[in-house]
């Protein structure tokens, strides 16, 4: 299975990358992983559909015909870890397609991306910093390889 995670911003904080090296370790034996990050418009500053359509640019030039994408968006679906296991087999092994979970800046999405997707993905109605998002990406990623092949989940 071919995963990618196309993310805005950099990741500054040590704790974090931390977090973040230590989930692609353990999905390394399960995945290909790639994470890819877009530069971040200050959303303070000026139009927020032109800081949308600019940190949009970056998802529509990575993102290829036969990808399965996956938005991260508060009005998304929220599946439980055995579901999103469930699609990601289905997408990535079954049907032998890369995956992308795009995760945008803190005004989301704009809606051009998010038309380019075909599932919309919740991890709840509560507003987390895009940064954190990754690290429970990678996470929810790390679970359902291991729901998939059917093996224990160290807590």
């Amino acid at each position: 299975m071919k995963v990618k995670v196309l993310a805005v911003g950099k990741i500054k904080e040590a704790y974090l990358k931390a977090a973040l090296n230590d989930y692609e370790k353990r999905i390394k034996p399960y995945a290909k992983l790639e994470i890819m990050e877009g530069p971040e418009e200050d959303a303070n500053m000026g139009d927020p559909n032109r800081v949308l359509a600019k940190e949009g640019a970056f998802f529509l030039r990575h993102l290829d015909r036969d990808v399965y994408a996956i938005a991260l968006d508060l009005e998304g679906n929220a599946l439980s870890s055995p579901e999103l296991a469930m699609l990601l087999e289905e997408k990535g092994n079954m049907e032998g397609k890369e995956i992308a979970f795009l995760i945008g800046g803190s005004l989301g999405l704009s809606d051009e991306v998010k038309s380019r997707c075909q599932c919309k993905l919740s991890f709840g109605k509560a507003t987390f910093p895009h940064q954190l998002i990754r690290v429970f990406l990678l996470e929810q990623i790390y679970r359902c390889q291991k729901i998939i092949k059917n093996e224990p989940y160290h807590k």
